[in-house]
C-alpha cells in the first residue's frame, strides 16, 4: 500500500508542472492616452487610488521610455515590437501594416495561440475628439472583437460649465466639467463597462483584453467632482528658470511660443484639468480591476498598466507631447502577474516600450516572434535591482528637423537634423529637470563624443519623406 501511495504521489508531482504549464494566463493590458508619470504612486499630487493599489500588487517601472512621443507611431511600435525606423511609421493616422504587411502584432500573436483577443477603446491610433466612435486606423487581424465607444466629446453648456469654450490658442485645450456625476456619457466609462462585460463573458477561457482609455488626452472632460478634487490655488506650475530656453535649440519645440500663448491662469486651469481627467481615468481603470477581482481572475491574469508616451505640463514652458525631453519620453508602467515575488517594489532599470511584446509573451510562457526588436524584462521584474539596458532610444520627426535622443543611466543626449540644427546634453545626476544644456561645455566633450557614437550606431541619420500627418 505504501509503495502504491508513493507511486501516486510521484505521478502527481510529475504531472503538476505539466498541468501548470498547460494553463494559459490571461492578459489584461490597460493603456491610458497621453499620460505622463504624474500619478500618486510616482510621487505626484494626483489622486489615483486604483493605479496606486495596482502598484502595491506589482512592480513599478521608473525608467520606461517610448520610442516616439506621439500616439500613432508609439502604439504601432510597441504593438508590433518594432522601432519606428523598422515599421516606417512616424505620423498619426497610419495602420500598423503601413509598411510591413505581414507584421504580427502582440494581440494577434496571442490570438494565434488560442486566446480570445478583444479591444475596448483606443489601442492603435484614434484621433481625439473627431474620430471617437469610429475604429480609426485599427488592425482587424489583432482582434476577435473590437468596441468603439461613442462618448460625448463635444459637450455643450447644457452638459456642464465650461472653461474656454472657444479658446483662441488651441481648441484642443477645451476643458469641461460635466453635470453628470459619474461621467456615463464619456467614452472612458463606456470602455470600462464593455471591458467588464467581456471579462465576464469570456472568463472560462484564456483572453487577451486590451483596454484603451482616452483620458487625460485633450479635450479634458470629466465630471465636476473630479475637478473639485483639486484646489486651483494649490496647483503648482514647474519652477522653470526665466532663461530656461536660451540654450535649447529652436527645433526642440513643437510650438515655439512659450506656454503655447496661454496666460498663467490658463496654464493652471490646464494642469488642473489634466489631473482631474487623470483621476477620472483612474476610477474607470479601478472598475475594470475590481471586476477582475470579483471574477476571481487576478491569480490567473497578467496585468499591465501603461501609457503610450509622456507629456509636458509646463516644463520648459512647453505642453503636450511631440518633444524629446525626459517628461515626454518617460512612460509610466506597472506590471503584475500571478506568483509575483516582488509586489510593491520599483525598478530603476532602463527599459523601452518595444520590450513590452517579448515580456508579455515570456510571462505567458510563449516564445514570441523572432523579428521582435525588444527583449523581455522578466528578470528585471523578478530582480528589480538588476541592470537591464544601457540605453533607451527615442526619435521624433519635424518638418524642419528630425530629432534623435538617447537616455543612459546618467545622461540624455539629443541631436536635431544630425546635429546641424542643435544638440542637447543633460546630466540627470545634477540636473534632473534638464535645465542646463551641456552640449557646448568643453568639459563634457569626451562624454558627448561617446554618446554621439552610441546614438548614431543605432538610429538612422535620415528618415524617409513623411506622409501627411493626421489630426490628433
Amino acid at each position: 500500500m505504501t509503495r502504491i501511495l508513493s507511486a501516486l504521489i510521484a505521478i502527481f508531482w510529475l504531472a503538476t508542472p505539466l498541468l501548470a504549464a498547460g494553463k494559459k494566463l490571461n492578459v489584461l493590458l490597460i493603456i491610458s492616452d497621453d499620460l505622463c508619470a504624474d500619478l500618486g504612486c510616482y510621487g505626484a499630487p494626483v489622486i489615483t487610488p486604483n493605479i496606486d493599489a495596482l502598484a502595491k500588487q506589482g512592480v513599478r517601472m521608473d525608467r520606461m521610455y517610448c520610442q516616439y512621443p506621439m500616439c500613432g507611431p508609439s502604439r504601432c511600435s510597441f504593438m508590433s515590437g518594432l522601432t519606428p525606423d523598422t515599421d516606417g511609421i512616424y505620423v498619426n493616422g497610419l495602420t500598423v501594416r503601413y509598411k510591413l504587411k505581414d507584421v504580427v502584432t502582440l494581440p494577434q500573436f496571442f490570438r494565434e495561440n488560442g486566446y480570445y483577443s478583444a479591444r475596448s477603446g483606443k489601442i492603435y491610433h484614434l484621433g481625439i475628439p473627431n474620430q471617437v466612435g469610429t475604429p480609426g486606423p485599427d488592425d482587424p487581424a489583432s482582434w476577435d472583437y473590437a468596441f468603439n465607444p461613442k462618448g460625448n466629446e463635444f459637450p455643450t453648456l447644457d452638459d456642464g460649465d465650461q472653461y474656454d469654450p472657444e479658446p483662441k490658442n488651441d481648441q484642443g485645450f477645451r476643458r469641461n466639467r460635466l453635470k453628470d456625476d459619474e461621467g456615463k456619457t464619456q467614452a472612458d466609462y463606456e470602455i470600462a463597462s464593455e471591458a467588464i462585460r467581456l471579462m465576464d463573458e469570456h472568463r472560462e477561457k484564456p483572453f487577451f483584453l486590451a483596454v484603451g482609455f482616452i483620458r487625460p488626452h485633450v479635450p479634458e472632460i470629466a465630471p465636476k467632482k473630479y475637478f473639485d478634487l483639486y484646489d486651483i490655488s494649490k496647483i503648482k506650475l514647474p519652477d522653470n528658470p526665466a532663461n530656461d530656453r536660451d540654450d535649447i535649440p529652436i527645433a526642440a519645440f513643437h510650438y515655439k511660443a512659450p506656454d503655447r500663448g496661454m496666460s498663467q491662469q490658463d496654464c493652471l486651469e490646464s494642469k488642473r484639468a489634466y489631473y482631474a481627467t487623470t483621476s477620472f481615468m483612474d476610477h474607470q481603470a479601478g472598475r475594470v480591476l475590481d471586476e477582475l477581482d470579483r471574477l476571481g481572475l487576478r491569480d490567473s491574469t497578467i496585468v499591465v498598466f501603461m501609457s503610450d508616451h509622456g507629456y509636458l505640463l509646463g516644463q520648459h514652458f512647453a505642453w503636450q507631447k511631440m518633444l524629446l525631453f525626459e517628461e515626454a519620453c518617460r512612460v509610466p508602467m506597472i506590471v503584475s502577474y500571478p506568483d509575483m515575488q516582488n509586489r510593491g517594489t520599483t525598478t530603476a532599470g532602463i527599459t523601452e516600450l518595444i520590450d513590452l511584446f517579448p515580456t508579455v509573451c515570456d510571462l505567458a510562457g510563449l516564445k514570441g516572434p523572432g523579428a521582435l526588436e525588444g527583449k523581455s524584462f522578466r528578470d528585471l521584474l523578478e530582480h528589480p535591482e538588476h541592470p537591464f539596458k544601457d540605453v533607451a532610444y527615442s526619435m521624433l520627426t519635424r518638418k524642419e528637423a528630425n530629432g534623435r535622443s538617447i537616455r543612459t543611466d546618467r545622461y540624455r543626449y539629443t541631436e536635431w537634423a544630425d546635429g546641424t540644427k542643435g544638440v542637447e546634453l543633460y546630466d540627470h545626476a545634477t540636473d534632473p529637470h534638464e535645465y542646463t544644456n551641456l552640449a557646448k561645455d568643453p568639459g563634457h566633450a569626451e562624454i558627448m563624443a561617446n554618446l554621439q557614437r552610441i546614438l548614431r550606431a543605432h538610429l538612422p541619420a535620415t528618415m524617409p519623406a513623411l506622409p501627411a500627418r493626421s489630426a490628433e
